[in-house]
């Protein structure tokens, strides 16, 4: 009895020894796992920040080229606002030189410098007119790059 007895305890140790070895192999086998998934986290981790960063240097320069866009808008408008207050002051002033003719009585040779004078500010607001119809198709232009 007392051999049937040891031999019981004995293959109750090989038993329990078996039970720990394979719970051993089996968080051996979990910790393993831990680290491939951990590693291929780190990886995919690493791929999403450089797609991103990658995205964010796109983006700086789309955005660096509209704010030269916007820029080249604002100036257009400018140029284009300059030529037709220019061209309104040069009007005004054939209309004032027009109403000193015609309401003043001055000489004949006054009237003439006068009326030279016109001519060229006429001269002068056709060239900005041809001017500001650049100035518009430069605008057009800049709007449709935007």
């Amino acid at each position: 009895m007392n051999k049937i007895f040891k031999t019981l305890v004995f293959l109750l140790l090989l038993n329990s020894q078996s039970f720990f070895a394979q719970q051993i192999q089996s968080n051996n086998a979990q910790n393993l796992e831990l680290k491939k998934t951990e590693a291929e986290t780190q990886k995919i981790l690493k791929e999403n920040y450089k797609r991103l960063d990658d995205k964010i240097e796109q983006l700086k320069k789309e955005q660096k080229e509209l704010e030269s866009k916007k820029k080249n808008l604002s100036k257009s408008e400018n140029n284009l606002k300059w030529t037709k207050e220019k061209i309104s002051k040069l009007e005004l002033a054939n209309q004032k030189i027009e109403n000193k003719i015609t309401t003043s009585s001055i000489s004949d040779e006054e009237i003439q410098k006068q009326r030279i004078k016109t001519k060229e500010n006429e001269v002068n607001i056709q060239k900005l007119k041809l001017t500001q119809i650049t100035q518009e198709k430069e605008l057009e232009k800049v709007i449709s790059a935007i």
